[in-house]
């Protein structure tokens, strides 16, 4: 049975000689998105733009490329960053 991503999920994503890891933050039937990085706004930008106090680096994977993602883990508690 093919792996399934879920949000909150940790994977792999090996494709060609790249590997891209981190958390499935989104997920819709037409793609998820892969959270790799996360660095907080600088104070300065925290009063433009949204209410997020982080940057968020994501990539976007669709459903024909799932079979290339492999899991490590998932996670309980979305503020658990390990």
């Amino acid at each position: 049975m093919p792996y399934i991503p879920e949000v909150d999920d940790y994977v792999q994503w090996v494709k060609d000689n790249h590997t891209i890891e981190g958390w499935v933050y989104f997920k819709s039937s037409e793609y998820i998105t892969i959270e790799m990085n996360v660095t907080p706004k600088h104070p300065e930008d925290l009063p433009y733009g949204t209410h997020h106090r982080n940057e968020r680096t994501l990539v976007v994977c669709y459903p024909g490329s799932w079979k290339q993602l492999r899991y490590i883990k998932s996670r309980q508690d979305k503020y658990d960053e390990k």
